[in-house]
């Protein structure tokens, strides 16, 4: 029995014992190791933003001219790096640059992670049902699959974060729309892998004994996806951390001055020459904790699949 069927099966000890191979695969593998402790930590870090920036007494709304040279740049070497401002500070405002990259972690993240839960729930149900259902459903579905696939999203992005009426919370408009553009390629995926499913001897002995759609779908689809489920959205998220990233680098983000890596990168772009470390700090942070979720997506990826054990 493979890793993915023990994670959905029915009983209880198959189940653990399935999770503890999993487990073990996932602690075998060094890189993943790596990846989940840096995916562990940046959630600490976006988690208590505040409590973290205020140990060097920092706060990314508090603005330090006396850090500023008269041409707005920063004082000293290193973009104002001092004991008081460990990263630096911003040019023209000198907002402290650390308070800055790890309150960015708090947007970021937050983004990243609530677009991704709407996009795997929405392509989980499109795909799942899709295959569950079939006939004319399965095909308007596959239909829409295909648009939405090749639709330049981010151009619709860019014109619907521009028009959007601005009593709409700009956090909830970015979640919205980098969720309902990134549900199609799960649903492909998902859909392949419920039609495999509903192949298995044990789907088809339940709804000849009358067992209806969401009690198959329920019971025996979706448990059964668990894995791929897990691993979509793990690799997903840095995607979505990175369309949030440059949804704010193009203006269309969170409004200042709430803190957002990719906003800080796209100010800091104009001041390469003389301050590199403005951009290499938020520029840094961001790549870490993309590279982490790889790391941990890998991983999982490779920990459920069965075929890594027999090769």
């Amino acid at each position: 029995m493979s890793v993915l069927t023990t994670l959905g099966g029915e009983p209880a000890s198959a189940t653990a014992t399935g999770r503890s191979a999993v487990w073990a695969a996932l602690r075998r593998d060094k890189a993943a190791m790596v990846g989940l402790v840096l995916v562990a930590g940046a959630l600490l870090v976006a988690a208590f933003a505040p409590w973290i920036a205020s140990i060097n007494g920092g706060d990314p709304y508090t603005y330090h001219s006396s850090a500023l040279a008269g041409d707005g740049s920063p004082q000293g070497a290193l973009g104002g790096v001092s004991g008081q401002h460990w990263f630096g500070v911003e040019p023209l405002t000198g907002r402290d640059l650390y308070a800055i990259v790890v309150y960015g972690a708090r947007t970021s993240i937050l983004v990243g992670l609530s677009a991704t839960v709407l996009a795997v729930t929405i392509g989980v149900l499109v795909g799942s049902s899709a295959a569950l259902f079939g006939g004319w459903y399965d095909r308007v579905v596959s239909r829409v699959t295909d648009v939405l696939l090749g639709f330049p999203s981010l151009i619709f992005m860019i014109a619907l974060g521009a028009f959007a009426p601005r009593a709409i919370p700009r956090s909830v408009l970015i979640v919205a729309v980098i969720g309902l553009f990134g549900w199609p390629s799960i649903a492909r995926v998902i859909r392949g892998q419920s039609l495999s499913l509903m192949q298995r001897n044990y789907v088809t002995a339940s709804r000849a004994m009358g067992a209806g759609a969401w009690h198959v779908l329920r019971r025996h689809v979706l448990p059964n996806l668990a894995g791929t489920i897990i691993v979509f959205a793990t690799i997903t998220i840095p995607a979505n951390i990175g369309a949030e990233a440059a949804l704010s680098f193009l203006g269309l983000g969170v409004p200042p001055p709430t803190p957002a890596w990719g906003r800080t990168i796209g100010t800091a772009v104009a001041w390469i020459a003389t301050d590199p470390w403005y951009l290499l700090a938020p520029a840094g942070a961001l790549f870490l904790v993309t590279f982490a979720f790889n790391l941990l997506g890998d991983g999982l990826r490779d920990a459920l699949d069965p075929r890594v054990g027999e090769s």
